[in-house]
C-alpha cells in the first residue's frame, strides 16, 4: 500500500492516542478514512482537522466490545465508500495491578473484549471486503503480547491473543492479496495509561509512567505509516522490544528481569 490516496482506511480508537495521532498524519496523502470510537465529538473534531489537511472522512460512533456495532462499522464503511483497503485495530485499554491485588475479575473479561475480541469481530465483517481489494489488516498489539509484564497479566494477555489470532490468520490469507502487518509498540505517551484500570475496576488517573521517557503517539503513528506503506509482517517499537524476542528464547529469566524494571522505572 504504498499509495494511500483514495485508499478506504478504517482505524477503530481514532479519537485520541495512537488512532488519532495516525489519522492525523494519513490524512495528508488523501485517503478516505472511516474513524471509529465510542466519543462522536470527539471524533468530529479529529475528522475536521483530517479533512483540512486532505482526507475525506466518515465519523461512526462504535463501541468495538459490542459485536453488533462491530457489524455496523463496516457496512457503514462500505454503505459510504463501497470498498475497504486496510482496517486498523486499534482500540484498547490496559490494567495496572498485580494479580493478587486483584478485586474484579470483570477487567479481564472487559480488557479481552475490548483488546482481542473486538479486532476478531471488526476483522470477520470486513475480511470479504478486503480479499476484493487485496487489502490490509493492522494489529496495534504491543510488546507485552510478546512477553509477560508484572501487573498487566490481563492486558498482555490479550495482546498475545491478539498476536496468536492474527498470525494464524496470515497464514490461512496467504494467496488471496491480504496481508497482516502487527504493530508491537512499547510504552507510549496516551491516555491510555491514565485510565488503566486497578485492581478494584476504577481507572488509575493519573499515568504512572515518566512521560518524557516514553514514545509519543506521533512517533508511535510514524512507525504504523511506515509498515503500513510497506506491508510489514511486525513492527517492534523499541530496541527493548526487539532484544527481547531474542532473550526470551535465549535467556528468559533476564527477559522477565527487563520486564520488571520497565514497570518500576516507568519508562
Amino acid at each position: 500500500m504504498q499509495d494511500f490516496n483514495e485508499k478506504v482506511i478504517i482505524i477503530t480508537g481514532a479519537s485520541e492516542g495512537i488512532g488519532r495521532s495516525l489519522a492525523l498524519q494519513l490524512a495528508p496523502h488523501a485517503p478516505k478514512l472511516v474513524l471509529a470510537a465510542r466519543t462522536k465529538v470527539r471524533l468530529e473534531e479529529l475528522a475536521k482537522q483530517c479533512e483540512e489537511l486532505g482526507a475525506t472522512t466518515c465519523v461512526v460512533p462504535t463501541d468495538v466490545t459490542d459485536v453488533e456495532q462491530c457489524a455496523a462499522l463496516i457496512d457503514e464503511a462500505i454503505h459510504q465508500y463501497g470498498k475497504i483497503d486496510a482496517l486498523v485495530n486499534n482500540a484498547g485499554g490496559t490494567m495496572w495491578s498485580k494479580f493478587e491485588d486483584v478485586e474484579d475479575l470483570d477487567i479481564f473479561e472487559h480488557l479481552m473484549y475490548l483488546n482481542y475480541l473486538s479486532s476478531v469481530w471488526c476483522t470477520y465483517y470486513a475480511l470479504d471486503y478486503l480479499k476484493e481489494s487485496k487489502g490490509l489488516i493492522v494489529g496495534i498489539s504491543s510488546v507485552a503480547g510478546m512477553t509477560g509484564v508484572p501487573t498487566r497479566s490481563g492486558y498482555a494477555a490479550t495482546k498475545h491473543a491478539q498476536f496468536g489470532f492474527f498470525d494464524s490468520l496470515r497464514i490461512e490469507l496467504d494467496g488471496t492479496g491480504v496481508d497482516v502487518t502487527m504493530i508491537a509498540p512499547d510504552f507510549v505517551k496516551t491516555e491510555i495509561h491514565k485510565r488503566a484500570l486497578k485492581g478494584d475496576g476504577s481507572e488509575l488517573g493519573q499515568s504512572p509512567l515518566q512521560q518524557d521517557q516514553i514514545m509519543s503517539s506521533e512517533q508511535c503513528a510514524e512507525l504504523i505509516v511506515d509498515a503500513m506503506r510497506k506491508r510489514k509482517r511486525l513492527t517492534i517499537g523499541s530496541t527493548r522490544g526487539q532484544l527481547g524476542r531474542i532473550l526470551r528464547l535465549f535467556a528468559p529469566k533476564k527477559m522477565d528481569d527487563i520486564a520488571k524494571k520497565a514497570i518500576e522505572s516507568g519508562h
